[in-house]
C-alpha cells in the first residue's frame, strides 16, 4: 500500500470515528436543549472545545499568520450559522428527522464543490451520494406521503446547505493550514458569536442537572473538540466529496444510539438505511474494483 493510500484510509478512519461521535450528539444536544437555550448551548460546547484544545496545543498559537486567520473565520462563519440553523431547527423537529434532513448535506457537496472549485467529480462519486441520499431517507422514513417541511425543518435544511460550505471550505483551506490552528480559530469565534447572540437573544440559564452537564461536557469535549479536530485532520487527506459521504453516517449511529439509549425500535427501515449507506461508502472508496480513472477532484485538492 503507496503513502496516498495509506493517508486516504487514515482519513476515512477518522471521518468515521467523527460519524459515531456526532451521532451521539443529537441525542446530547436535545438532552440540553431541555434547561439551556441553543445560543448559550452553542457558547458553552464551542469554549469547552476552545479552551481544551488551546491549552494543549498553547506552542503553535505563536506561529499563527493572516492566512491562518483569513481561513479561519471563513470556516469559523460557516460553522456558527450551521449549527446556530441546526440547534434552534431542533426546538421545532425531531432528532431523527432533522438527522436525515442535515444529511442531505451529502447530496449539495459534490455540487457545491463544482461550483467554487469547477471540479467535477467522478461517476462513483455521484453514485455514492445517491445511494447514501437513498439511505438516509429509508434509514428515517415515518411514513405518510408528501413533504411537510415546518420552521424547524427548513431550517435543518438551511444548516445542510451552511455544513456542505464548510466541508467544502475545510477542504480547501485544511490543504496548506495545520488542522489545529484552523480548529482553534474557528472554535473560538464560534463561542464569540452564540456569547453575543446569547446575550441579545436569550435568558441566561439557571436550571443544571446531571444529565444536562454531562450532554454539554459530551458537545464540548467530543462533538466539538475531537470530532471537528479529526474532521479537520481527515480532509487534509482526502476529498470532500468522500469526506461529505462518510460524515453521512452519523443518521447511521444518531439511529443506532437511540435504540441503545431512547430504546428506540429496530425496524427494516432502518436495517435497509444502514446497508445502502454502507454500499455508498464501498462505491467511493473501491469503485467495486472497476479500473476507471476519475476525472473530478482528489485527495490532493
Amino acid at each position: 500500500m503507496d503513502k496516498e493510500k495509506k493517508q486516504d484510509l487514515f482519513a476515512m478512519s477518522i471521518l468515521l470515528i467523527t460519524s459515531v461521535i456526532w451521532g451521539g450528539g443529537f441525542v446530547a444536544t436535545r438532552n440540553g436543549l431541555d434547561h439551556i437555550k441553543p445560543f448559550y448551548l452553542q457558547f458553552l460546547r464551542f469554549s469547552i472545545a476552545f479552551l481544551l484544545l488551546s491549552s494543549i496545543f498553547f506552542k503553535k498559537l505563536k506561529n499563527i499568520t493572516k492566512e491562518d486567520l483569513k481561513g479561519g473565520l471563513i470556516v469559523g462563519i460557516f460553522l456558527f450559522t450551521a449549527f446556530s440553523s441546526q440547534t434552534i431547527g431542533l426546538q421545532y423537529t425531531t432528532p431523527s428527522k432533522q438527522a436525515f434532513l442535515t444529511g442531505t448535506n451529502v447530496v449539495m457537496v459534490p455540487f457545491l464543490y463544482w461550483f467554487v472549485f469547477k471540479k467535477k467529480p467522478d461517476i462513483f462519486s455521484y453514485i455514492g451520494v445517491f445511494l447514501s441520499f437513498i439511505g438516509i431517507s429509508v434509514l428515517t422514513y415515518e411514513g405518510g406521503v408528501g413533504i411537510n417541511l415546518n420552521l424547524g425543518d427548513m431550517l435543518t435544511l438551511l444548516c445542510a446547505l451552511l455544513y456542505a460550505a464548510h466541508i467544502v471550505a475545510t477542504g480547501h483551506f485544511a490543504k496548506n493550514i495545520d488542522p489545529v490552528i484552523l480548529s482553534i480559530i474557528q472554535f473560538g469565534l464560534t463561542a464569540v458569536l452564540s456569547l453575543i447572540f446569547a446575550l441579545i437573544f436569550e435568558p441566561v440559564p439557571t436550571v443544571y442537572n446531571k444529565i444536562t452537564v454531562f450532554s454539554v461536557l459530551y458537545l464540548g469535549v467530543f462533538s466539538s473538540c475531537i470530532a471537528f479536530l479529526f474532521q479537520t485532520i481527515g480532509q487534509k487527506y482526502t476529498s470532500s466529496t468522500k469526506t461529505a459521504i462518510i460524515l453521512s453516517t452519523e443518521s447511521v449511529f444518531g439511529t443506532i444510539f437511540s435504540v441503545i439509549l431512547l430504546h428506540d425500535k429496530f425496524t427494516l427501515n432502518m436495517f435497509i438505511g444502514c446497508m445502502l449507506i454502507f454500499i455508498s461508502i464501498l462505491a467511493v472508496e473501491t469503485k467495486f474494483g472497476l479500473k476507471i480513472e476519475p476525472k473530478g477532484e482528489t485527495a490532493s485538492e
